[in-house]
């Protein structure tokens, strides 16, 4: 039988980018100010959602609701250097802090209630000190397990004990953070958690994979750290000395990289990969630095080095919180870092990379591909990021090798126009002009009603011979950026089989016909 999760006391201060622009960059957080990424908004302040910027906006939009808007980029390090003050004030009065993401943080309910006078005594004590401390508004959700705290922490509430399934029962799907999913599942028609949680957790698994029963149990007032999560053995834990001490932070962040890949490649080994990391440093005199991050995920390789960095980040430059306190900075450089996966679970399911995820090939391939962008340049070697899009040239990405792997717009389907499955196997970079016939040898022209003027009979692409269509589907309209004259563009797509086998995908475009991909 599954133990309860255990009671959790969440603190979430809200648009904590925002207010971390104001702490690190002198941004006013009481002005208009949205923080965005990949040219979205991804939070505002108060006064920008008054004017109507939402997130998921474009930059433009966003401007153009609110012309006094200052838009800021998205930084996690500036966001993490900024909240070091607030879980130092926590620290005061509670221990075992974890850092959730920066902007919040959780800690077991069980201790500060019983010291502090009960549970709602303690957040009105935590969110006060915090307040006094650091300037800074936050509140505080308590129920059982730390995905139900946070959602109950916006609206500052206590969930009694045994009431967290009933709590997430009416909240919408979208509370689970997984945009993709909650979209498939409104389609499904699962709008709220009760009706997620009321499905079979078999049949869950079955269909929407590891991820979707992990989101199932979250959905059931079932915290997912339960699920196979166990204390690792000593020898997960890596450790690494230094004889010159680091106390610059691009150094720091040098070394925390290559110890998080030796810590993912130890748990690879096993079979399992990191929920929780604890980041435990030693200085020249003796300091001894701890805290713990927590990632609702499976943290990789690269997740492990950013949260190292980050927090390397926040102790060596001694962050500056809201009301001018700074947190504690080390007396001297770092001479011991190790890293503890304080929560672990076990990796079935996922499928390794390319090379594998863990022995010398992968090393070696990395070195290569490495050595090519010192010869050649950064942009010599890319990979291709998928994301959303109309046409298969807008969901491809292609990311240099070793850069952050982020989708040039958002990946959740469906995108109204979008070309059906399956993709196309070879995208043109530059579409090639082609002529359609009908069966008299008219072109085929298609109407601003999308009316085909005849059955697509032979198709000749620039100067080569016709070939004969024996199948064609379509046509998909897109209308994009119409309200920006001179970026809209209108067309219609066709899917299109010829005689000798091969497959297309044609564009007519203000009466032109185009090929722009290639089926296999």
């Amino acid at each position: 039988m599954t133990a309860a999760p255990a009671r959790t006391l969440l603190l979430w201060c809200p648009d904590w980018p925002v207010l971390a622009a104001e702490i690190v960059d002198g941004v006013p957080a009481t002005d208009p100010v949205a923080v965005l990424h990949a040219n979205r908004v991804v939070v505002c302040s108060e006064r920008a959602r008054a004017e109507g910027v939402r997130r998921g906006l474009r930059r433009r939009e966003a401007q153009g609701r609110c012309p006094q808007l200052t838009a800021v980029e998205y930084d996690p390090g500036r966001d993490a250097r900024a909240f070091e003050p607030v879980v130092a004030a926590v620290e005061e009065l509670v221990a075992g802090v974890e850092v959730v993401r920066p902007g919040a943080c959780a800690v077991a309910a069980r201790g500060p209630s019983r010291y502090l006078g009960g549970e709602e005594a303690a957040a009105e004590r935590i969110v006060e000190h915090v307040a006094q401390s650091c300037a800074v508004e936050s509140q505080v959700g308590i129920a059982d397990g730390v995905f139900a705290a946070g959602l109950a922490a916006r609206d500052g509430r206590v969930v009694p004990p045994g009431g967290t399934p009933g709590f997430l029962a009416d909240l919408p799907v979208e509370a689970l953070g997984r945009p993709a999913l909650a979209d498939l599942l409104r389609r499904l028609g699962v709008r709220t958690l009760g009706d997620f949680a009321a499905l079979p957790a078999g049949d869950v698994l079955a269909r929407f994979g590891f991820d979707g029963a992990l989101a199932h149990r979250l959905a059931s007032g079932r915290d997912h750290r339960p699920l196979a999560v166990r204390r690792p053995p000593v020898d997960l834990a890596v450790t690494a000395d230094h004889d010159e001490p680091l106390d610059r932070v691009d150094a720091a962040a040098f070394a925390a990289r290559a110890l998080a890949e030796r810590l993912h490649d130890r748990l690879a080994a096993h079979g399992l990969a990191c929920t929780r990391l604890g980041i435990e440093a030693v200085t020249a005199h003796g300091q001894e630095l701890h805290r713990v991050w927590r990632h609702d995920g499976l943290l990789t390789a690269g997740a492990i080095a950013d949260r190292v960095r980050w927090q390397l980040d926040g102790w060596l430059s001694g962050s500056t919180g809201r009301a001018g306190t700074r947190a504690t900075r080390p007396t001297a450089g770092i001479i011991r870092l190790r890293l503890v996966p304080d929560g672990v679970l076990a990796q079935a399911g996922l499928q390794p990379g390319l090379w594998g995820e863990t022995g010398e090939e992968r090393e070696r391939a990395h070195r290569a591909l490495s050595r090519v962008q010192g010869i050649l340049g950064p942009e010599a070697v890319v990979t291709a990021v998928l994301g959303g899009g109309r046409s298969p040239a807008d969901q491809v990405r292609l990311v240099p090798w070793g850069d952050e792997r982020l989708p040039a717009r958002p990946v959740p389907p469906p995108w109204p126009g979008r070309l059906p499955p399956p993709a196309p196997a070879v995208v043109l970079p530059d579409p090639l002009a082609a002529v359609v016939h009908d069966a008299a040898g008219t072109p085929v022209e298609v109407s601003a009603r999308l009316q085909v003027s005849a059955d697509p009979a032979r198709l000749a692409v620039g100067a080569a011979r016709p070939v004969e269509i024996v199948g064609w589907a379509g046509p998909w309209p897109v209308d994009e950026r119409w309200w920006v004259p001179a970026e809209a563009r209108r067309r219609a797509r066709f899917q299109v089989c010829l005689a000798d086998g091969t497959a297309l995908l044609l564009a007519v475009e203000a009466g032109r016909w185009l090929v722009e991909a290639i089926y296999d």
